[in-house]
Order: C-alpha cells, then structure tokens, then sequence
C-alpha cells in the first residue's frame, strides 16, 4: 500500500521500519519539530525523522495541523504534502499532535493507530508506565480506526502481552514496539484483502494514562514495598525514580522487594543497612532492597560501586 506515517519517538521508529521492510511504499512522513535534547541542548531530530532521511523519505514536521489554529501556515503545508501524496492509508504511532477531522479523512482507507494498551485501559499518553506503576499483569497492543476522541476509535486487531515482575518501562517498551510493528504489518495486509474487522471499545474499564511528569519522579516511603518497586520500574528509563537524602538528589535504576520484614520501631525510607548486597530501605509495608543507583551529575552504577563513592549507611533517612 502506499502509506503516510506519522510517529516521532523510538517506539514509532521500529514500527516505521518493520512497513518498509514489509514492502509498502511511504510516500509521506510526519514527525514532531526538532527539540533541544541533551547536555548542549542542541536541536534533535526525532528517531522517526533520522530514520526516514536515512532512507530518502520526505518528511513533514509541523507544529500544529489544525487550519484554524495557532500555526495556520504549517497545517495549509502539510495538507499540500498529504494530498499529493496519495496514499491508501495514514500509519500513526506515538506522533504527539491531535488530528483534525481533515487529516482522518485524506486517506482512502483513513487512520490506523498503533496504541500500546489493551483498550479502553489505559488511553493517553503514557499507557506503558502506567501500566507497570498500577501493577497490571498484561498489556498489548491495540491497532485502532482512529476517530476524533481521545484513543476512542474501532479496534481492528488486538494482542496481549504479560508484564513480567522484572519490567521496566524501557523493556516492555521494546517488547510492545516490535509487536505493534508486526501487527501493524498485518493489519494493512488483512486490508488489502477486505478482511479487516472493525469493533467499537467496551464502555467499562475505560482508564487513562496521563503524560508522565518529571514531578512523579519522588518516591514514597510510606507506599508498601511492592508498589516502590513498580513506582522505580515504571519510572525507568524516564523521569527514573528519586530519592532525598539529606541535600542531595539519588536516582534509583533498580530495586528487588526484600524478604526482611518490617518492624514497628522502623520508620519509613529509614535506611537498615547498606553494602555490596544493596541498600535496604523501610516502607510503608515491606523493606525494599536498592541496587543501582545514580548520584547527581554522575553515572548509574551498581550499588556496590555508588556505596564507594557516596557514603549511606544505617540509620540515615530518604525524605519522605
């Protein structure tokens, strides 16, 4: 088919790649404007945009696509480029702007949108990590007719994946966006033969995931120990779990629920002991055990390397 693809981040990018690979003709992509990124802050392109340029396929990046709205100049452009280029469908992927009516309606078969959730969980922005924060047992990935609400359109395929105790939102990122792509590739495969099914979303179990913000970053000490883990999980790789201690801010990559039990005389994010073992910490129900942490300004590192260079020891408080 010959395709538009919208998508910015690495999440899209695999997706992007995988219907290349397949065969289909992108004769159009859209992505987020260049951000400032890393320590100089200089201008970034989206891993969509990189990806695309590397195999000669114009871009389109503007900053909004409503006629009528704050940059009118960029939506007449790209509705140029999305008439001229023709396409059978519009791909969309984690893209970052709201789609106007016009837009859902260009291509001949509409929009199809790779969401990485079993819908109606967890529409929105950040369906991984909340995903993991709230404990769920699985997730998917749902590939959706998209309409104008928010992640409400037609389920067309639909696949679960189990969340492990172990995952992160940067691993379980990886296992969703592999298999959004090979859905993805399905889906338009099962379209070109009529034999896509459209069904509208169940009116129960509808949650939403909301943007994570770096404020969500802090951990609470007065959670049970399971939930700190999840919490650390869920923040990984981005804002990554933080911890007060005295002036300093502690970044906090990884942590196993210990089998020590709580006493009453401990308080919570009190610190029981710290050694190559890990950093054993008090909460609300439980003791949770650190194992690669990162100081301000420095790398992550095993805890037995961080206890070298920063000295935490019994006794001592995380902030609540």
């Amino acid at each position: 088919m010959r395709v538009i693809f919208a998508g910015t981040p690495e999440f899209a990018r695999v997706a992007l790649a995988r219907l290349h690979a397949a065969g289909h003709d992108i004769s159009l992509v859209l992505t987020q404007p260049d951000r400032p990124a890393g320590r100089g802050m200089k201008l970034q392109a989206s891993a969509v945009k990189q990806w695309a340029e590397s195999h000669q396929i114009p871009v389109a990046q503007p900053r909004s696509l409503r006629l009528d709205g704050k940059y009118p100049e960029d939506a007449t452009a790209a509705r140029a480029a999305i008439e001229a280029a023709q396409a059978d469908v519009m791909v969309v992927a984690a893209y970052g702007l709201i789609l106007p009516q016009w837009v859902l309606d260009a291509p001949r078969l509409g929009c199809l949108n790779i969401h990485a959730s079993l819908l109606p969980r967890w529409r929105g922005a950040a369906p991984i990590h909340r995903a993991i924060q709230a404990g769920d047992t699985e997730t998917g990935v749902t590939i959706m007719q998209m309409d104008a609400g928010l992640d409400t359109g037609d389920m067309l395929l639909i696949e679960k994946l189990a969340i492990q105790a172990t995952d992160t939102t940067a691993t379980l990122h990886n296992k969703l966006a592999a298999l959004g792509g090979e859905m993805v590739v399905q889906a338009l495969e099962m379209a070109g033969a009529g034999a896509l099914q459209s069904v509208n979303q169940p009116a129960e179990g509808v949650t939403y995931a909301h943007k994570i913000e770096k404020a969500e970053a802090a951990v609470d000490w007065a959670q049970p120990a399971a939930a700190i883990d999840r919490h650390i999980r869920a923040m990984t790789p981005f804002p990554g779990a933080s911890a007060q201690v005295g002036p300093d801010t502690i970044k906090l990559w990884h942590s196993e629920i210990d089998s020590a039990q709580r006493m009453p005389d401990m308080r919570e994010g009190q610190i029981l002991s710290a050694n190559a073992d890990g950093v054993r910490v008090a909460c609300g129900d439980g003791v949770l055990r650190l194992t690669e942490l990162q100081r301000a300004g420095g790398k992550r590192l095993p805890v037995a390397d961080f206890l070298r260079g920063f000295a935490l020891a019994p006794g001592m408080l995380f902030a609540k």
